[in-house]
């Protein structure tokens, strides 16, 4: 069972591994061939039955011709011997019972004798016509009055006499009767009809007066079975009563012998059919049987059926070959009209090689609305989307080292600042400078929130802190008229954003939302609101500031999304410029940019505004973590 299973997956193997116009061309093939092979193999069935069939009825016609001619013949040698028998003036002869005299011999001779020998000049197909008589007082007239006793030895002149009467047919050797007491030469067969012939006398009892014999030469008899045509498939053969076989020895069907023809007949007759069909050394005959009761024989037909199967095979043959070259041509024709169609296919296939071999640049000219063009619009399709995402990732990755180096820049002797700062913050504290003790330490915790750069994503309370220290050193600086309110859920303190992207935001709202009738009355308020929506997770930083006119507002959204390009080719010296960039190192331009490449182009900034009213800057982020909470404000 092993061994079946792996020559299993060795075939399925070897056909995965065939290319697609070698399995097309296969299955075209098999598509053709076995509908061809099925009904082939039907047609050719109904064609050897229909075949057999009318070899059983030419063959079943022409024994029937054969059995009625056969019947006629002996007809004729009943006939024959009826008008023997009726014939008045030979009946007075045989009765006499003197020694005839010399002038009554020879007027029956004359005239009766004479009139019986034209029996047989008018049935030349008869041999002999007998009249074996018993009276001893006649003379032999031959060729046909013969005294009874030179058959009375002979075996069936018993069998005649035991008949009483009735005629008895029997198939003989010429030398059953010799009347020179000479071996014949070439002894053959006739077909004799005897019959004994009786005389009612005066006291009107039966007289025996002698046998009558009519004999045919057996190849007039059965003409069938002793012509000499050697170009039939068939041979007649005659069976009779005592089971010899009779044939023409010199046209025999081959491959039979008169035993094999025998066992035939026997298994025919078990059979009970009309016809039977048999195999001899590898070869099939079929036997048809007529009896013919009145000779007690049997005339048999056999057909050989060597040259029918033969002109059947040579057709089938034909027809295979026929077949064989159609698929051939079909296969041919085929493989050119795939060879055209999978052109594109091997095109595209080719472009697939280029780039895994780190060619995504590759030209794919595959055109076309079929199933093949669309691939390769979809390929192309896909090779655009790589080679954004690997600008992306090059602009990722540069930005990312970009913010290493500024960090990696103000980190100059980090251990030395935060011992300096922890030593004017205690300095602080001994004088009672609680406020300058309190922004030192403030001042700390955002230095090791910037100089500490793990990684590009950070906790939203991580991010929340260091804004809280941002506004506590930045409160000081406007007289505490600055105020930071923030609504977060619990469930969203450890939501995933990325360091150092509200803090910009919230640095912008200041430097740009200042102004001094604002500083004069309540002062600037910083509220930050995150919440969930549609699946999404927002970070809303909303200040009460000078606000934006409505066209800044419009060019400064149009500019968060421009590309690269269009964005490098503006004047830098713009106030929207400016306002985009500077700062912390990292604009809104910039946070905006790198939301879209770790979180994708749905995601990122969005800036409402109205003069001296407020400004809002939405960010949209996709939703990363979930819990229970309530709400904070700050």
């Amino acid at each position: 069972m092993a061994r079946v299973r792996s020559t299993a997956e060795q075939l399925k193997r070897w056909f995965a591994d065939l290319s697609i116009q070698i399995k097309l061309i296969g299955a075209y093939i098999v598509i053709i061939l076995v509908p061809v092979i099925i009904i082939s193999n039907y047609l050719f069935t109904g064609f050897y039955q229909n075949t057999i069939q009318d070899i059983i009825k030419e063959n079943r016609y022409q024994t029937d011709n054969e059995k009625q001619e056969i019947m006629s013949r002996i007809g004729v040698m009943e006939h024959s011997a009826i008008l023997l028998a009726s014939d008045r003036q030979l009946m007075e002869y045989v009765r006499i019972e003197s020694e005839p005299k010399v002038s009554e011999l020879m007027q029956f001779q004359k005239f009766s004798f004479n009139s019986l020998l034209n029996i047989l000049y008018i049935n030349p197909e008869i041999e002999s016509i007998r009249f074996y008589v018993k009276n001893p007082w006649i003379s032999e007239l031959w060729p046909i009055i013969y005294h009874e006793e030179r058959i009375t030895d002979i075996p069936f002149y018993s069998r005649v006499i035991s008949r009483n009467g009735y005629p008895l047919w029997e198939i003989q050797s010429e030398d059953a009767l010799n009347l020179d007491d000479k071996p014949a030469v070439n002894p053959s067969s006739v077909v004799s009809l005897m019959l004994e012939f009786k005389h009612v006398n005066n006291q009107n009892l039966f007289q025996h007066l002698g046998i009558i014999k009519v004999e045919m030469p057996i190849g007039n008899f059965f003409k069938k079975a002793y012509n000499n045509s050697s170009d039939r498939d068939s041979r007649f053969y005659i069976l009779d009563q005592q089971g010899n076989l009779h044939a023409n020895s010199t046209d025999p069907l081959p491959g039979l012998d008169e035993a094999d023809i025998q066992q035939a007949v026997a298994k025919y007759k078990q059979a009970g059919k009309s016809s039977l069909l048999l195999s001899h050394k590898g070869e099939d005959f079929l036997y048809l049987v007529e009896p013919i009761d009145k000779i007690n024989a049997e005339l048999i037909n056999v057909i050989s059926l060597h040259t029918t199967y033969s002109k059947i095979d040579q057709t089938r043959n034909t027809v295979i070959v026929v077949i064989l070259i159609l698929l051939i041509l079909l296969a041919i024709t085929t493989f050119f009209m795939q060879s055209i169609i999978l052109k594109k296919l091997n095109i595209l296939r080719d472009s697939m090689k280029q780039v895994r071999g780190g060619d995504f640049g590759v030209d794919i000219d595959v055109k076309g609305g079929d199933e093949i063009g669309e691939l390769a619009h979809h390929f192309r399709q896909m090779l655009n989307t790589i080679n954004g995402m690997i600008a992306d990732a090059v602009k990722r990755s540069a930005a990312t080292k970009e913010a290493e180096l500024q960090a990696l820049h103000n980190q100059i002797d980090a251990h030395f600042l935060y011992n300096t700062l922890e030593n004017l913050k205690m300095l602080a504290e001994v004088e009672g400078q609680y406020v300058v003790s309190d922004a030192l330490t403030s001042l700390g915790s955002m230095m090791r929130y910037n100089l500490r750069w793990t990684g590009d994503r950070v906790q939203l309370r991580d991010e929340m802190g260091h804004i809280q220290h941002y506004i506590a050193i930045m409160s000081i600086r406007y007289d505490e008229k600055l105020k930071l309110e923030i609504e977060v859920e619990d469930r969203f303190w450890d939501h995933e954003i990325l360091k150092m992207s509200l803090q910009p935001i919230v640095e912008n709202a200041l430097k740009h939302g200042v102004y001094s009738p604002l500083m004069k009355s309540d002062g600037l308020i910083v509220a930050i609101h995150a919440f969930e929506d549609g699946g999404f997770f927002y970070i809303e930083v909303t200040d009460n500031g000078i606000g934006i006119a409505e066209d800044k507002l419009q060019e400064l959204n149009r500019k968060l999304i421009m590309s690269e390009e269009e964005f490098n080719a503006l004047p830098r010296e713009t106030t929207e410029t400016t306002e985009l960039n500077k700062g912390s190192g990292i604009g809104l331009r910039n946070v905006n940019q790198r939301i879209q490449m770790v979180y994708g182009n749905e995601h990122g900034l969005q800036i409402e505004s109205k003069r001296r009213s407020y400004t809002q800057v939405t960010v949209k982020l996709p939703l990363l973590t979930s819990g229970r909470g309530g709400t904070q404000i700050i």
